[in-house]
């Protein structure tokens, strides 16, 4: 799918990004409004409790931020070294070869697909009902999915930042509602008494344990999206680490704390019944006999807007992978073009909204339930996706630093334990979800479906080794430059890859 370097002359300002325009707070908004807060803490608590009917959610929420700060020790290690809006692909090409870093690319384009498509489901459904609670008037829901898909094509061409600003607002409403729903029902324990129950480290020796991980787990993906947006901020090497530990800090604590206090205002003993019986009103029921009715309205508009939040973010960071890869001609090098005047990636972004709107209109045409087989179905195979890139970039960072010399200046922590920790815990995280997959689903433990979605990121593996290996037999000039980005020196020494002889 590459083209001949001589037809199409490169032009460095028609595949340049808009260096410097992103800050701390801008990246923290397209992270955390990736992770959709409002969403998982109104609709991902009360699912895993209702699936595992275990008590310890708030804190596997807690956990979890605490493995994936671990994984992000090495991760951000590369981000400051290789500044690539590529990031997954790029860092397990420079740890493991260009090979396995096509392969790499062919699951995150993939996995994030998934999540941006799939946030449709949602979105769409939580827009009619929205509506339909204010005006009595219900459409169907591919209409409110499509025009949250129209302002998104929009914004998807608009400058960077200000895609930052709006996320920025949204993020800020979505945790001043959630903290203050949180707050309340702090205030008002179930029974007059508060119990902490939830948060007992006993907890973490219940039983099902590895598939509350993995529920949890699902609601950060969007975290490690910092190093997507690298080249557009304003000092990568700072910005980006700062911005992700900041996410996953603030996620973290927000998902603990929320999932908590619902346990506090239901009672523990009462949680998971609750939860399955109420599903995502529970979080509503919970507050709203405490406080003024317009501010539960708020809050069905912030679930609505959450998923839209969610939904450009992500639209973002698959633009970012195609451009990445057209850059680099490992795909068409029109998706490098970027807008003279904003400097975004126009044609990948226009690229993600062409296949966003074939979904949306398949699912519309055929019937099929937006909710359980859209958004549920497609962003849980997405999130699998996402962990198993963490889980091979971890392998990576820990074979990249391995055999540099002194590790540039790397200790030994953050470039060969922590990378090392981290795959062995998302590696046991990732064996338990493929056991529990059916769970994840909702679908019988003998359904084929439980295996179809895992193996499309192994179909998707395979097709990229195998591009890969076409890459390096007739290709060799953009063979070479797998992984190099728009700095071309990277090539060199500098990184370890440098070019390969022709029989390689």
């Amino acid at each position: 799918m590459s083209e001949s370097p001589r037809s199409h002359p490169v032009s460095p300002v028609r595949q340049a990004l808009a260096a410097n325009r992103l800050g701390i707070f801008a990246v923290i908004a397209f992270m955390i409004g990736a992770a959709a807060p409002f969403t998982v803490l109104g609709g991902g608590a009360p699912t895993g409790w209702a699936v595992t009917g275990l008590l310890g959610i708030p804190l596997g929420y807690m956990l979890i931020a605490v493995v994936l700060c671990v994984f992000s020790i090495g991760y951000l290690a590369m981000s400051r070294r290789i500044v690539n809006s590529g990031a997954f692909y790029t860092y397990v090409t420079h740890g493991l070869g260009r090979v396995a870093g096509v392969a790499a690319a062919a699951v995150a384009v993939l996995a994030y697909c998934a999540m941006g498509d799939g946030l449709y489901g949602g979105l769409g459904p939580a827009g009619t009902d929205f509506v339909a609670s204010l005006t009595g008037w219900s459409g169907p829901w591919w209409l409110w999915a499509l025009i949250g898909w129209a302002i998104i094509t929009v914004l998807g061409i608009m400058p960077v930042d200000a895609v930052g600003k709006v996320l920025t607002v949204l993020l800020l409403a979505e945790i001043g509602v959630s903290l203050t729903y949180a707050i309340v029902q702090i205030a008002h324990p179930a029974g007059g008494h508060a119990e902490y129950t939830a948060i007992d480290p006993s907890q973490l020796l219940t039983p099902g344990i590895g598939v509350l991980l993995t529920l949890a787990i699902t609601g950060f993906v969007g975290f490690e999206g910092g190093p997507v947006l690298s080249e557009e901020t304003k000092n990568p090497v700072r910005t980006v680490p700062t911005a992700t530990y900041s996410s996953l800090i603030l996620i973290g604590g927000l998902y603990g704390f929320g999932a908590l206090a619902m346990t506090v205002a239901a009672g523990p003993a009462n949680i998971v019944q609750a939860a399955t019986e109420q599903s995502t009103s529970l979080i509503f029921n919970l507050t709203a006999p405490y406080v003024p009715a317009w501010l539960i309205t708020v809050g069905h508009g912030l679930y609505f807007t959450s998923l839209f939040a969610a939904t450009l973010s992500f639209h973002q960071f698959v633009t970012r992978y195609l451009y990445a890869l057209g850059r680099e001609r490992v795909l068409f090098h029109a998706l490098a073009t970027t807008s003279v005047r904003s400097r975004i990636p126009k044609t990948a972004s226009l690229v993600q909204s062409a296949i966003a709107f074939a979904v949306i209109c398949l699912f519309a045409y055929a019937g099929w339930d937006p909710v359980v087989n859209l958004f549920f179905w497609i962003t849980v195979t997405g999130g699998l996706g996402v962990l198993i890139l963490m889980l091979i970039t971890s392998v990576a960072v820990f074979a990249y630093f391995l055999r540099r010399t002194n590790r540039d200046g790397v200790g030994v922590w953050r470039g060969l334990l922590a990378p090392i920790a981290a795959a062995a815990v998302l590696g046991w995280i990732l064996v338990v979800t493929l056991q529990q997959f059916h769970v994840l689903l909702g679908v019988e433990e003998s359904s084929p479906w439980r295996w179809i979605f895992p193996a499309g990121f192994g179909v998707a593996a395979l097709l990229g080794m195998l591009w890969g290996l076409y890459l390096r037999a007739a290709r060799r000039d953009v063979y070479d430059t797998i992984g190099a980005g728009a700095n071309r020196g990277l090539i060199s020494g500098t990184t370890g890859l440098a070019p390969t002889p022709a029989g390689r």
